[in-house]
Formats: structure tokens, sequence, C-alpha cells
């Protein structure tokens, strides 16, 4: 297998530079003095900024793409064995890596290589994690799957010892791998179309945990099933984070303000941390903050000296930064989330408009509890249910997290990687969350769901638009509506 030396640069091709994670990659390979060029199927803003940064981009992907002189081709798992690109690298031998290997392998440059993984929250638990070590001055490398405003982007380049990523279970790619300390959010049903059940997902997330070297941290979440089970004879530090009892970390005095963002007191082991105000909504990111408050605080081992005083000097780069609680509670009130992460995107005619990535019942059930807390008058969910296979698995819990709502809106499913199973769909979903008495509507097109909604909200409304697809875009067409549009009867009815 090919092996990255970032004392020897070299040029790397990537199948799919345009993906929010391969990009990351491309342009930390760039700050290093490699030679990166990549296609995608069409142009972005990240492939624009990746040409900016000097990367050769191809829009579209061709076998004329691949040179002989390329010492590296990198793969997502979206890329198909018939891919042009994939198939032309194969058939001139050049080396090749999935995007999660090299990961990997750039991950065993550092000294502090912390992977955050779990079914949800890791891009928000992620970003948390980076804006503290931010804060404490610790200079980190972070490739994150969003758009965070703290680093005008996906990724961050530093020059320090300290790189945190997200980890994610599917095809069993962070299993390629080599962190020193690890989280472990939640685990529960999802990638059914990989995996068979739920034991398979704990048999990934115990071999996960088996990556660790002997003395590393592990922060995980007490509160999932059988717990011990996941880590059980693995030579790691456990540190337990959650709300419920017995917990190393846990959350006392839990209040909300008018926007759903909470205030808390941190507790360690019976000891009051101290407070820490949120800039993120929800009882789901008071569990997310706690694993960033203990991974931040159990981080350096006691090799590190921290007793010492050893500041973080990138002329040091092994040397640990010393991350305070106070530290902490500042990193984590100036995090206000990431694109995509009940994001507010805007207001018409007294409607609020917001956006969430949500596209797992536990994701929808913890963005609409979120939701509820904020003042409104009714509760819309716009939700474009993303895989057949997801959809069909779990049809039932979704129907169960949407009837949180006040009314449910339906577009079709976002097929993503797969094919048209004619066995599920939308109009399924409507129909039970309709029998659990939330009234719900399913549309086939954009149009019609926006039509639908432009005669429906009312004034003090609050509107979701949920999914990992693009279903996003109703949300942004709405706001752009002219006011005009909606008449003033229409906003105050009642």
């Amino acid at each position: 297998m090919y092996q990255l030396d970032f004392g020897r640069p070299a040029h790397i091709h990537f199948i799919g530079i345009g993906g929010i994670s391969m990009s990351g990659l491309a342009l930390v390979l760039l700050d290093r003095g490699f030679a990166v060029s990549g296609s995608d199927a069409k142009a972005s803003a990240l492939t624009q900024l990746l040409g900016e940064r000097g990367a050769r981009v191809s829009i579209g992907q061709t076998a004329a793409n691949i040179a002989d002189d390329m010492d590296l081709v990198v793969y997502t798992a979206a890329i198909n064995p018939e891919n042009p690109e994939y198939r032309a690298a194969v058939e001139k031998g050049l080396p090749m890596l999935s995007r999660a290997q090299l990961l990997g392998q750039m991950m065993g440059h550092y000294r502090y290589a912390i992977a955050v993984s779990g079914t949800h929250g890791k891009t928000t638990t992620t970003s948390m994690v980076a804006h503290i070590l931010m804060e404490a001055g610790c200079d980190p490398t972070v490739s994150v799957g969003g758009m965070l405003p703290a680093i005008g982007g996906n990724i961050r380049v530093g020059a320090s010892q300290y790189f945190v990523t997200e980890a994610c279970e599917y095809t069993d790619s962070f299993l390629s791998f080599l962190p020193t300390s690890e989280v472990i959010l939640n685990i529960e049903a999802d990638h059914l179309d990989y995996f068979r059940g739920i034991e398979q997902i704990r048999g990934s997330f115990r071999a996960f945990v088996g990556l660790l070297p002997p003395g590393a941290l592990l922060v995980i979440n007490g509160d999932i099933p059988q717990v011990g089970e996941i880590y059980s004879g693995a030579n790691c530090r456990v540190v337990t984070v959650g709300l419920g009892e017995g917990n190393d970390y846990t959350a006392a005095g839990v209040t909300y303000d008018e926007s759903a963002c909470a205030t808390f007191t941190a507790i360690c082991r019976g000891e009051a941390l101290g407070e820490v105000r949120l800039g993120v909504p929800g009882e789901h990111n008071v569990s997310n903050a706690l694993a960033a408050i203990a991974l931040c605080r159990e981080l350096h081992g006691p090799d590190d000296a921290l007793d010492q005083g050893i500041g973080c000097d990138t002329a040091s780069p092994g040397a640990p930064c010393p991350i305070t609680m106070e530290t902490i509670a500042e990193g984590l009130g100036h995090f206000t989330g990431t694109d995509r992460r009940f994001q507010v995107k805007g207001e018409v005619a007294g409607v609020t408009v917001v956006d969430d990535y949500a596209h797992h019942p536990a994701e929808i059930e913890a963005t609409l509890k979120a939701a509820r807390r904020r003042p409104h008058r009714k509760l819309w969910c716009v939700f474009q249910p993303h895989t057949y296979s997801r959809t069909k698995a779990l049809l039932e819990d979704f129907a169960k997290a949407l009837s949180l709502a006040d009314a449910v809106v339906l577009a079709d499913i976002y097929a993503a990687r797969e094919p048209y199973d004619p066995q599920i769909s939308s109009h399924m979903v409507a129909e039970r969350v309709a029998r659990l008495g939330t009234p719900a509507h399913h549309f086939p097109n954009f149009d019609e769901i926006e039509k639908f909604l432009l005669e429906s909200c009312t004034q003090g409304d609050l509107l979701i638009t949920m999914g990992a697809g693009d279903i996003y875009l109703v949300g942004e067409r709405l706001l752009g509506v002219s006011l005009s549009t909606l008449s003033t009867e229409r906003s105050h009815r009642v």
C-alpha cells in the first residue's frame, strides 16, 4: 500500500475533489507542498477555492485526466469501479487509496489525532472541539463535514501537532484511521444499505475502539445501551459522558433561552467545573458539548507534563497546549453552529425559516424538540427522506419523530447513491405521520411544496426544511419571494 510521506511531497490526484471531505484533504496537502490535481462532476465554490490555492481541477471525469506521472490516485466510496478515471488508474497500475485510507495516513503524522464518531452529532462536536482548541491557542488542523464560519470553510490547516476530524462508520471507513483519541457520541441503526443491523454496527464501533494505542483516550456516551461492551478488553483510558446518572461528565441546572440554547453547569465526577453557555440549540447539544469538554480536559495524559505549564509552541510541535475550563467555556460560547445544523436562514412575512441536515429519526426528534423550545405559532417540518434503504428500514421511527411537528410536508425520497425502490415512498411516510395525529402532506416536486407553504404558513410560524439532500432549496426560494406575494390577510390568518 502507498505510504504518505509529508517530507517528500508527491503528485496526488483526487477523483471527486469537490466533495466536502476530499477538498479538505486536498487543501492540507497543498499547504504541505504537494502537487494536487482532481476532477468533479460540476464546478462549485470548493473547486474554485482549490483552483485558487494551486490545484489543477478538471470539471468532468474522463480517462484523459489520469496521467502516468501521478504518484497516487484517491477516490471516495461513491466512485464506481466503472468510473473512467478509476478504470484508467487501475489500467495504468497507479497506486490508489480510498479517501478514508488517505485520511488515516495523514492522521499518523500528528501527535494528537482526534477522531469524532457517532451516528449523529459528528460535525457539531468536531466543530466544538475545534473552537476550544483555537481558543486555547493550539493551532489545530481541522477537517469537518460542514462549512464552519470560524475557519472560513470545511478545513483549517494548522502548524501544530493537533488534528481533529470526523470519523464516519459508513462502509467501515473509520477503520482505516490512526487516532490517538476517540469520541463516540451515539450508536444507532443507520446506513442499512451497508450494515445488516445494529449488532454489526456495534461491532464496527468496537473495532474502531480497538484502533487506539495503549493508554489512549476514549470519550464515549455512557448512555449508549450496554456501553461497556463497546470498549470491553480495550487497553485505553475510558471517560463516559451523558445526561444519565453514573457518567464521569454530566450537566446540572440546564436552562434554555428563547433561542433554545442551553446554559448548564458542567460536572466532572461530582465536582462542578463551571458554567457553560451554548450558542447552539437543543438538549442534544448539551450532550455534544459534554463530549467536547471531556475530550479537551482529558486529552493530555500524564506524559505531557502539563503541570509544568508547557504551552503550545509550533517551534516545538510536540509540546502540549494547556486547556483550562475557562478556555473551554469561552470556545463553546463562541460556537454558533455550522451550515445546515439548525441554521436560521431568514424570515419572510413573519415566518422564520430554518434549515437542518437531520436525516435520521433520532436527529429529527432532537431538532424538532429544540425547535419547540423557540417561540412560534405553528411548527412546520418540510422533510426530504434520504435514501430508500434508510426510509424503508426506519419507516415507523421516521413517522414517530416527524409527528413532533405541528404539520409535516414530505418531498420525494432523495435517492443519493441508491437505485429506485418501488416498495417505499414519501407518501407512505406521510400516511403514517397522519395516523399519529399530525397533518402530513406529500408533493412530488418543490414547486408544489412552495405553493402549498405560501398558501398555508402564517405570521409567527417556524418552518424547518430538513434532510441531507437538496431540500434546503425550498427555504431559500421561499425567502426569495417578494413579501407582497404573501397577503396581509393571509399572514395574519388564524
